[in-house]
């Protein structure tokens, strides 16, 4: 054997210290996912190699039965856990373990929350898993060469987790990699093989490759040691339905997903004829930190043609509003060379997209019919995202729709949720129109003062505060051929009153130029004033034309960096209102004009807007509170 390079001593990135420190000190409770972790990445590095393998036989050498080995060292305190998959150079080394460039550890720290079960969850999702081997560990060896690679350029790792690690190059007969765990004093159940074929069962029975144990059985000559596989080494979804229970199905989706949580349903279809396939979609019960950041990264189902990986994040299979569900594609008719560029011409692809999307939406449909609580959990998680649908997907619209919930001023409550159909079912015969109002959270869209004609004579209204929400119904303009509109938007009419004598005296009203001389003063801060068929406690709105973004929306998306043509909205007063009549009786002066811009004021703050000029604002109400008490 060649003599090993150099050893170089390398601090961790500071980001990795800190993950370091999570894990010893306060993820210890969940100490066994060390070994789920380091067996799906092991599982990981066999799909790869044996889909490289597809265009480079020679990848192999000569060593095509993939297997992940886990072996005890007793003497020693030695788990040693190894695969023969694609392994790592020197650089994909100090990549994937040293810094962050591929662990996800800056994202993974700027979400931990110190609710450890919470932190727990995040392992598998950002990546960091490999650093659970510090729970048990006080030396961590990691060898490893990559297929293809001369065994002059195997790498050898080590660390004891306390902020440094050793890094050379070493000989290397086999392309793979091992990873050698010394463990604490404490952690001697580890040593076990009743533990460790007790975590295999319960985390990854249904890897797709054998995971061996070495075990010495009596009666061998000299205690000849025996591999055994102590998983069921088959792959989940290509088996019937009805020999797979509802634990082996939930092992399989923690595996898939990394997740410590059970998936909330799933949906499994074996599907023959002009197009071979299986899929297995899961819906998960909670959604990542970060899922309305995840737009623009891959995502999406593991791809497998006839049982070989091919991609772990196949976009091409899902649409982005989908981008929750977890799960795999099996196809028997997809060429094993498949790239991403081919998916998106495939035509056998586009058929399976249309499916796994059919799938995906029937399956929240049985979900919803079920009724309870299972499905209004599923809307906290995941509502906004599905909402994506309606303005992406065309062919499915009507779908999504039916499965959209909001709450309603039916009751105010915001854990209370609706449909469209449940809303159309409450509306009288003579409505036409689905009403709904937009803002920046849920209480100030229950509060929003265009409602108030709308509460008094008991007409629903839809209140939507999802940030999404005022773009998505800038695109949905009617269901089952009721049309939308906003209360914000527009002039309303509901109809005289009959229990008001509102409109009888409008008439003997003698004339009021107030609202031209508000209009005067407010210039171009306003298209027009108007008196207001809206308001009944309030005195005053601000109203937008029937294509105009809400306010909320317009000032989010230019803090974004986006430029938006220039938006004048109308103001609405309330010419009932104890204010309006003390304008009424002011002359046109300073007193007019304060009065007048807090009008104009009030109305932007109600409707979650920022005031262009606050310091103006507090001397007009410093004004206004002196001239009360003097």
């Amino acid at each position: 054997m060649t003599a090993k390079s150099k050893v170089q001593k390398h601090a961790f990135q500071a980001e990795v210290k800190e993950v370091l420190h999570l894990m010893v000190h306060s993820l210890y409770s969940n100490k066994e996912i060390f070994l789920r972790e380091l067996i799906s990445n092991a599982s990981d590095a066999c799909d790869r190699l044996r889909f490289e393998a597809i265009q480079n036989e020679a990848l192999l050498a000569g060593d095509s039965e993939f297997n992940i080995d886990i072996e005890i060292d007793s003497e020693n305190r030695q788990l040693i856990i190894r695969d023969n998959g694609i392994g790592m150079n020197i650089d994909e080394v100090m990549e994937n373990i040293g810094t962050i460039a591929k662990s996800g550890t800056r994202q993974f720290l700027s979400k931990v929350s110190g609710d450890t079960d919470l932190d727990q969850k995040l392992i598998g999702q950002f990546g960091v898993g490999f650093y659970s081997t510090f729970i048990v560990s006080d030396q961590v060896t990691v060898h490893s060469r990559r297929a293809g690679d001369d065994p002059a350029k195997g790498v050898r790792w080590s660390s004891d987790g306390a902020g440094e690690y050793e890094i050379s190059n070493e000989e290397r007969e086999h392309h793979g990699t091992e990873i050698i765990l010394h463990l604490k004093e404490a952690e001697s159940e580890f040593l076990q093989p009743w533990t460790l074929r007790s975590l295999v069962t319960q985390y990854s029975d249904h890897i797709g490759f054998p995971i061996r144990l070495k075990e010495e059985k009596e009666g061998k000559e000299d205690g000849d040691p025996t591999w055994t596989t102590i998983n069921q080494a088959s792959a989940l979804w290509t088996l019937a339905k009805s020999e797979i229970s509802d634990e082996e199905y939930q092992s399989f989706y923690k595996h898939l997903s990394h997740d410590m949580d059970d998936a909330m349903d799933w949906t499994h279809n074996h599907v023959e004829g002009s197009l071979n396939y299986t899929s297995l979609l899961y819906i998960p019960a909670k959604a990542p930190l970060d899922i309305m950041l995840q737009r623009d990264e891959r995502t999406g189902l593991r791809l497998y043609v006839r049982r070989v990986f091919i991609m772990d994040a196949a976009e091409h299979l899902l649409p982005h509003y989908l981008r929750f569900i977890r799960g795999v594609v099996d196809s028997d008719d997809l060429p094993l060379n498949v790239s991403r560029e081919l998916l998106q011409e495939n035509d056998g692809v586009r058929k399976i997209r249309a499916a796994v999307i059919k799938r995906s939406l029937d399956l929240l449909k049985k979900i919803a019919a079920r009724g309870g609580d299972q499905y209004n959990n599923f809307w906290d998680e995941f509502g906004a995202v599905l909402k994506e649908g309606v303005v992406e997907d065309m062919a499915n619209r009507e779908k999504i729709a039916g499965l959209l919930r909001f709450s309603s001023t039916l009751d105010g409550k915001s854990d209370q949720r609706t449909s469209l159909a449940q809303y159309m079912e409450r509306m009288p015969e003579d409505q036409d129109t689905i009403w709904y109002v937009t803002s920046e959270n849920h209480r100030s869209a229950s509060n929003s003062p265009h409602l108030e004609i709308f509460r008094k004579k008991g007409v629903e209204v839809l209140l939507m505060s999802d940030r999404i929400d005022e773009w998505m119904m800038g695109y949905f303009t009617e269901f089952q051929g009721k049309s939308f509109r906003s209360v914000a938007k527009g002039e309303v009419d509901l109809g005289a009153d009959v229990d008001s004598k509102d409109a009888k005296d409008e008439t003997k009203k003698p004339e009021d130029t107030t609202l031209a001389r508000l209009a005067e003063v407010l210039g171009e801060e306003v298209s027009e004033v108007r008196a207001s068929k809206r308001l009944i406690e309030s005195a005053s709105c601000l109203v937008f034309g029937e294509q105009e973004l809400a306010l909320h929306m317009r000032q989010m998306l230019e803090q974004a960096g986006q430029k938006l043509p220039d938006s004048r909205p109308a103001l609405e007063v309330n010419t009932e209102h104890p204010l309006y009549k003390r304008l009424r009786d002011k002359e046109q002066g300073d007193g007019f004009s304060d009065l007048a811009h807090l009008l104009h004021e009030q109305a932007v703050l109600s409707e979650g807007g920022q005031l262009k000029d606050p310091a103006s604002f507090i001397q007009r109400m410093n004004r206004l509170m002196l001239e009360m008490d003097s």
